[in-house]
């Protein structure tokens, strides 16, 4: 495994320092590997109709917010793969509302989103085992802003622990 050291000044705007902050002292990989755990084990604990159900009107239920976390980090996965192969052309950005409600996540089983979630976060440690080290600095654009690779790993799971955080709390 390649030693993720966390993202330096420049790599990434400064929206996503609300997510960098939140990433512990534990390395990248172990990291990824507890959260898999801590997601799977909540989600468990907490039944099947509860992840059916928003807090408020118009909010995402736990289970819509599973699948918006992992098609966020799908999307970050693949711009980090971009930019790391070298590529110069600037990805968009995308509109998180449209994809959670295209993805009808309400209609898939709460294990199934569980799963999917750790395939993603397995895929991207191996992902991350096969790439040069020196090519997780290159620097790419999406959504107008210059971002590394290794910007977008780690925020990946600070996104991850923002949306948790917010479920344990609301819901």
């Amino acid at each position: 495994m390649n030693n993720i050291q966390k993202p330096k000044e420049g790599e990434y705007p400064n929206y996503f320092n609300k997510y960098l902050e939140l990433n512990s002292d534990e390395s990248f990989e172990d990291q990824i590997l507890m959260q898999i755990e801590s997601c799977v084990s909540f989600f468990e604990a907490k039944g099947k109709a509860w992840a059916d159900k928003a807090y408020a009107e118009g909010k995402w239920t736990p289970k819509e917010v599973l699948g918006h976390i992992i098609d966020t980090e799908r999307i970050m996965t693949f711009r980090a793969l971009c930019f790391a192969r070298g590529e110069k052309s600037p990805l968009p950005g995308f509109d998180q509302d449209p994809y959670v409600l295209n993805a009808k996540f309400g209609q898939v089983a709460t294990e199934d989103l569980l799963e999917d979630f750790k395939i993603q976060r397995l895929a991207l440690l191996s992902l991350i085992k096969t790439l040069p080290e020196e090519s997780l600095t290159n620097l790419g654009q999406a959504s107008g802003n210059p971002l590394s690779p290794r910007a977008l790993f780690w925020i990946i799971p600070g996104h991850f622990e923002h949306h948790m955080t917010i479920i344990k709390e609301r819901y």
